[in-house]
């Protein structure tokens, strides 16, 4: 299955908001969705980063998925855990 993804993102001195639909495995899903979420958006975020020579600013504003569902802490909590 697809979920949508926005991530407001914070870079050079500058906001901006990226979007996309991203692949998950449904058993995943189902367990815990919003987890599953999150690990979808950090994978990306850190491709986003890395495209786009993200800045010693760059930082993670907001994370939202399939419309209205706000991730942002856990987005950050799985970057602490890598």
């Amino acid at each position: 299955m697809n979920i949508n993804i926005k991530v407001y993102l914070h870079s050079n001195n500058t906001k901006f908001l990226k979007s996309g639909s991203f692949p998950v495995r449904n058993s995943d899903f189902k367990k815990d969705p919003d987890w599953t979420a999150a690990i979808a958006a950090y994978e990306w975020i850190q491709r986003i980063k890395m495209n786009f020579a993200a800045s010693e600013d760059f930082r993670i504003d907001q994370v939202i998925y399939n419309g209205d569902t706000d991730i942002t802490g856990l987005v950050k909590k799985v970057r602490s855990n890598n």
